[in-house]
């Protein structure tokens, strides 16, 4: 299974960067054991629109855009309406994905006005980081963790210790 992480907007080059991609790399490490490739981000552009509405609505455009291009049949969003799950609940509803045969799988990540409703009910899954409402590079960064501490949970490595 391929992994791939859609966020809209930019994340700058700094301590929040590097942490991402740190997780990333120990997640492709952990990864290539259960069969996992990972994984590329691909960063959307923050849509110009006037209202709210408007911009998650050309966000979407652009994320179904890119969802074809990498052949993404299934997609998990994370979002503030999602689900409330454990560590080993994300972990398990992973791992089910990864072997019922999904071959490319997208986490997606939406912008300051969050997921257009219609994409949003696209997800396999709908995944919500808590109640309180974080800024996107923290939210990036929880995203890419979460991913890491699934597929070592997926493994039996000891990284989680809850």
């Amino acid at each position: 299974m391929h992994l791939h992480l859609l966020c809209v907007g930019r994340l700058k080059a700094g301590a929040e960067r590097e942490l991402v991609c740190h997780y990333v790399t120990r997640a492709a490490g952990v990864g290539r054991g259960l069969g996992v490739k990972l994984f590329e981000i691909r960063e959307i552009e923050e849509s110009n629109g006037r209202r709210p509405e408007d911009r998650k609505r050309d966000e979407a455009k652009d994320i179904r855009a890119a969802l074809a291009s990498l052949q993404v049949s299934d997609f998990i969003a994370f979002d503030e309406s999602g689900e409330n799950l454990t560590s080993a609940a994300f972990a398990q509803k992973l791992d089910r994905l990864r072997e019922s045969g999904t071959n490319h799988l997208a986490l997606i990540l939406g912008g300051p006005d969050g997921l257009d409703p219609a994409l949003r009910a696209e997800a396999v899954l709908c995944v919500a980081f808590g109640a309180m409402t974080w800024p996107h590079q923290l939210a990036r960064i929880m995203a890419a963790e979460q991913i890491y501490r699934a597929l070592t949970l997926i493994a039996g490595h000891p990284y989680h210790r809850a």
